[in-house]
């Protein structure tokens, strides 16, 4: 069973937000971020309270200068994520090396961007909540952050499986399966 983490709870990990595109302001994104990164910790046994993970959310233009500097695609995104260190797993579809929680070097997970002008338009076409779209997205980048990536097939499904397990314990639905009309 999935440990409840109230919006007050000192358990709960550092999320710091810088919000440029004040449409992010119709959403409560702190709580939203602070229910998602916690609950991504936990499915990996990681006590939230040890880390901090630092979100820009902006708008369609400053993310996709961001996607161009960082990634030569200069377009707009939905998430993107820069994390602290190098993770990733030794092997396609391994396991990344997880942060030591008891290390303090190892508390600043890395940084997510988000651009509200994507995420409420991907949110639209799904037929779903934009916080549910965006919850799942904070998920993502979290994954990201902790060393997870879904470049081969291996990778994917590992990270994808992650992704439903987590959202379920957010009483959220597989973002993966297309709903029956």
């Amino acid at each position: 069973m999935t440990p409840t983490i109230r919006p007050d709870d000192p358990a709960r990990a550092t999320v710091e937000i810088a919000t440029e595109d004040a449409a992010w302001d119709a959403l409560d994104l702190e709580a939203l971020a602070g229910r998602a990164v916690d609950a991504t910790l936990v499915a990996l046994d990681l006590p939230p309270a040890a880390f901090e993970v630092s979100i820009l959310a902006c708008d369609d233009a400053r993310i996709a200068t961001l996607n161009g500097e960082f990634r030569g695609k200069p377009t707009p995104t939905n998430v993107l994520s820069w994390p602290a260190e190098d993770r990733a797993p030794d092997t396609p579809g391994g396991a990344p090396h997880l942060p030591d929680p008891g290390d303090p070097m190892a508390a600043e997970l890395g940084d997510l961007a988000l651009a509200h002008g994507t995420c409420a338009r991907e949110a639209a076409e799904a037929g779903k909540p934009l916080a549910d779209h965006v919850t799942h997205l904070i998920v993502h980048g979290t994954l990201h952050l902790l060393g997870f990536d879904h470049e081969t097939d291996a990778d994917a499904a590992r990270m994808e499986g992650l992704e439903v397990k987590i959202l379920q314990t957010l009483n959220m639905a597989n973002p993966y399966e297309t709903p029956m009309v």
